[in-house]
């Protein structure tokens, strides 16, 4: 790990900030693995100077960690390192004071927690002012882009001024603990990694639900939608990581090939595919955690009488090669749904011929990797039941690993505190590529176009619940069913 580190968050009082980054970075100074020399400068437009930023990120870190998990002498250690610098990111003169901050012979690693459309700029004023060197570093937010122009004119700005090999693009589930150790349990454990076929696998579920709305958000979310927030990176990297195949070695390129290959190899839903593959939702008014909520439409800053943007989407979709071929993918994700999580559920053939007269042909084998509420593996058997008045019942059992649990450690680290270690020390291994970036664009523009065309609305849904009735019909007309935990 680099010793001669000057980290530089522009958006630095922004919400990303304050939610995720300063207390990644301050929970790896406590933790021992910031080097003493590490810098950090946190660039925003506000007129306030060091003290204050300091001040006002000491209330922040202590709002988030409470009187019990916040320590004082970490904090005193951690305040040490930071410096606030005032910019304006239009201001192209303005990054000359930054560049009077930046050392000679040290690595400088940009940090754009900024709204997309500042990325370029941001870029081209570091340049123009001298701060990029050969080894500096910057760190994209998603999302990249709207569309594949967009995101192609975005990252060809970048790449005027930084080498691919020094772009990170965060996709934060990727630093999360289940995600990295979806490799571990394909392709450390043959036992798993010789049945993770379509000789074996039914069918693949990935669900991302959400209980909040758009928090405030309503102009913005309005003009994205769930199926750029969500699908278009979060979703597909896990697909990605389920369906790869081995890589060579965990070097960045190796993995980040093989997701390529996928990506690529995605069928695409068309405008003859879309009413049968794709569902798209919108919620009404609700019950969420036994309150009342409001609909989309009556959400705070809601600016028209009617939206087609889309809270919910569900999808059905195929892998066109010889691992997948005939394996149906269910991909589903929302806002204000009945419950918060995030899994994959792998579900497993029966077999062919059943000498168990009683069992549920319906009572599968499913393996569910649990990224939240609660990261662990789970794996769904059929068992013996315990009786003597039944000569062979059978009943489901779970095998649980619970990673908090098993782990022997106070806490997971949040996702961002691998991420920002893995940028420290150069290695790309957990983040995306321009080839990916510009596969999943390209996929989610043709399904973009085909609910254009098609003239397809959202389905209402009622808060606190699994989505329209639509996204039931979906699955349930290959006589399956969504997995609800």
């Amino acid at each position: 790990m680099s010793s001669t580190t000057d980290l530089v968050i522009f958006g630095a009082l922004g919400d990303l900030s304050k939610r995720k980054l300063f207390p990644a970075l301050y929970q790896l100074d406590r933790a021992g693995l910031l080097d003493a020399s590490v810098r950090i400068a946190a660039v925003a437009r506000d007129n306030i100077n060091t003290p204050a930023f300091i001040e006002q990120l000491h209330l922040v870190l202590q709002k988030a960690f409470g009187p019990a998990a916040f320590d004082v002498a970490s904090w005193l250690r951690f305040s040490h390192r930071l410096h606030y610098i005032k910019i304006d990111f239009a201001q192209k003169k303005q990054f000359l004071a930054l560049k009077d901050w930046l050392l000679a012979g040290r690595t400088a690693i940009y940090y754009l927690a900024t709204p997309p459309s500042m990325f370029s700029p941001i870029s081209k004023h570091l340049d123009a002012a001298g701060c990029v060197a050969a080894d500096s570093r910057i760190v994209l937010e998603k999302p990249i882009g709207h569309d594949l122009k967009s995101s192609q004119e975005v990252n060809s700005a970048v790449a005027d001024c930084f080498a691919e090999g020094n772009i990170y693009r965060i996709d934060h589930y990727l630093g999360k603990e289940t995600v990295q150790n979806l490799l571990a349990l394909r392709f450390a454990n043959r036992m798993i990694n010789s049945q993770w076929d379509n000789s074996s696998i039914d069918h693949v579920q990935i669900t991302a639900a959400e209980v909040v709305g758009i928090e405030g958000r309503w102009g913005y979310y309005d003009k994205v939608g769930q199926l750029r927030d969500m699908i278009q990176n979060h979703l597909l990297q896990l697909l990605c990581m389920v369906a790869m195949e081995p890589p060579n070695s965990l070097q960045a390129d190796e993995i980040r090939a093989e997701k390529v290959k996928i990506l690529r190899a995605l069928s695409p839903i068309t405008v003859d595919t879309v009413a049968e593959q794709a569902v798209r939702g919108q919620y009404t008014a609700g019950w969420v955690g036994g309150k009342p909520v409001v609909g989309y439409m009556e959400e705070e800053g809601s600016e028209r009488e009617s939206s087609n943007t889309e809270t919910f989407v569900a999808l059905k979709t195929y892998i066109d090669n010889w691992r997948w071929a005939g394996v149906p993918f269910y991909l589903r994700t929302g806002k204000r749904m009945h419950s918060k999580v995030t899994e994959v559920v792998i579900t497993y053939k029966d077999h062919p011929h059943g000498i168990f007269p009683d069992r549920d042909r319906g009572a599968h084998n499913r393996l569910i990797i649990r990224l939240q509420p609660n990261e662990g593996i789970e794996l769904e058997m059929v068992s013996k039941k315990q009786s003597l008045k039944e000569r062979m019942g059978l009943e489901k059992r779970r095998l649980n690993l619970d990673f908090f649990d098993s782990s022997g450690e106070s806490r997971i680290a949040d996702a961002y505190e691998r991420l920002f270690l893995e940028v420290i020390k150069g290695d790309q291994w957990l983040f995306v590529s321009r080839d990916e970036i510009e596969a999943s664009w390209r996929w989610c523009d043709t399904l973009l176009d085909a609910w254009n065309k098609k003239g397809l609305g959202v389905k209402g849904y009622s808060a606190g619940s699994w989505g329209p009735s639509k996204a039931e019909m979906l699955i349930e007309k290959d006589q399956r069913s969504w997995h609800e935990s």
